[in-house]
């Protein structure tokens, strides 16, 4: 996909389209693809620029780690040139910060959109913003060097870039809570076994695993996925019964599309 022109090349994120494929690619390994609001506008912006034909959405990063996660110079008195720093941010009114960290999360919701399926491809560490990075995909597909962490709790915060009801719906609440009160690494052969990563595989089959993953995605009819993607998203909310009756009207969608008497 390197030799594609890119349809947006910005703040330390590319994204390239190959027909029904599309990469996001962060690119600053020489800072670990640290993270910083522009690079979530970016994130966001990436989204918005998906066009239709998009079935797969393949998150990967250059360099030897995913992502280091927030660029330390968010931390400082001065802050990052043209953002906002901490305690500017601390000081504004209620609804000025919860609409500031509303923007930040715009980078981290568009990938689990039912008409794609977002795919991770995570090396090295996946630290903090990160991580939650990796967790606002479908499924990852980690190295075995992978290192996990959400250290946000460490530094007298939360992690609110969306990685909390990921992170719970996959490995439950007490293994979340331990993970990120203790902001401990969690591995590959763990992220495997907690249902955290689909597969680790060496290093440098990454690329090769999910492309294979791409494929078989393909291989069923777009619409059947979609609403299955809905049905599974839906069935962490619903009761039962609730369930059961999506189920129904799902079905007697695609019947209908594939009898050709749908609306």
């Amino acid at each position: 996909m390197a030799s594609l022109d890119p349809v947006l090349d910005k703040d330390g994120v590319r994204l390239t389209v190959d027909e029904a494929i599309a990469t996001v690619t962060l690119t600053n390994p020489a800072k670990l693809n640290a993270q910083s609001p522009a690079l979530w506008r970016a994130l966001a912006e990436a989204g918005r620029a998906l066009p239709g034909s998009v079935r797969v959405v393949v998150l990967r990063a250059e360099g030897k780690s995913f992502s280091a996660g927030l660029d330390r110079q968010m931390f400082t008195p001065e802050g990052i040139e043209g953002e906002p720093t901490f305690v500017d941010i601390a000081r504004s009114s209620d609804a000025e910060l919860d609409a500031t960290i509303a923007g930040y999360q715009e980078g981290f919701t568009w990938w689990r959109r039912n008409d794609i399926v977002s795919i991770a491809a995570v090396q090295g560490h996946a630290i903090g913003a990160g991580f939650q990075l990796a967790l606002a995909c479908d499924l990852r597909v980690v190295g075995d060097d992978v290192q996990f962490a959400m250290r946000e709790t460490s530094l007298g915060l939360v992690p609110d870039l969306t990685g909390t009801h990921p992170l719970v719906s996959l490995v439950g609440y007490a293994r979340a809570l331990e993970i990120c009160a203790t902001g401990r690494f969690v591995l590959a052969e763990e992220a495997v076994n907690t249902g955290l990563a689909n597969i680790a595989v060496p290093r440098d089959q990454i690329d090769d695993t999910v492309r294979d993953l791409a494929s078989a995605l393909l291989a069923a009819p777009r619409d059947a996925v979609i609403e299955t993607k809905a049905l599974l998203h839906g069935a962490q909310e619903r009761p039962y019964e609730e369930q059961r009756a999506a189920e129904r009207a799902a079905q007697a969608r695609r019947l209908r599309d594939l009898a050709g008497v749908g609306d």
